[in-house]
C-alpha cells in the first residue's frame, strides 16, 4: 500500500512544519487500532508518521493522533483534522 499524506505533502515538509527533523514514515506493516473507550477500533492506515515522539495516522480521510507501543502496535486517541498541517499543529 503506498502511503498518501495529502496533496503538497513530503516526509521533508512534515519536517519542517513540525520542527522535529526527525519525523519519519512509518511501515504500514502494523496494527493500528482506535481507543474509544469501550474496545480497540480497527483502523485502516494510509499513511503513518511519528512526530516528536507521537503517532499521527492518516484512516480515511482524518489524521488520528496516537502513540507507538513496544510492540509496533499504533493505538490512536481521537481524529484531530483532516488537514496534515492542522492534525501536526494540534500536536
Amino acid at each position: 500500500m503506498t502511503m498518501i499524506l495529502g496533496e503538497g505533502w513530503t516526509i521533508e515538509r512534515v519536517r519542517g512544519h513540525s520542527g522535529d527533523a526527525t519525523a519519519e514514515l512509518l511501515s504500514l506493516d502494523r496494527s493500528t487500532y482506535l481507543d474509544d473507550g469501550h474496545d480497540l477500533v480497527p483502523l485502516t492506515p494510509r499513511a503513518i508518521i511519528k512526530v516528536g515522539g507521537l503517532i499521527l495516522l492518516r484512516h480515511d480521510e482524518d489524521w488520528y493522533m496516537g502513540e507507538l507501543d513496544d510492540d509496533g502496535t499504533v493505538v490512536c486517541w481521537s481524529a484531530y483534522a483532516s488537514d496534515l498541517g492542522d492534525a501536526i499543529n494540534a500536536l
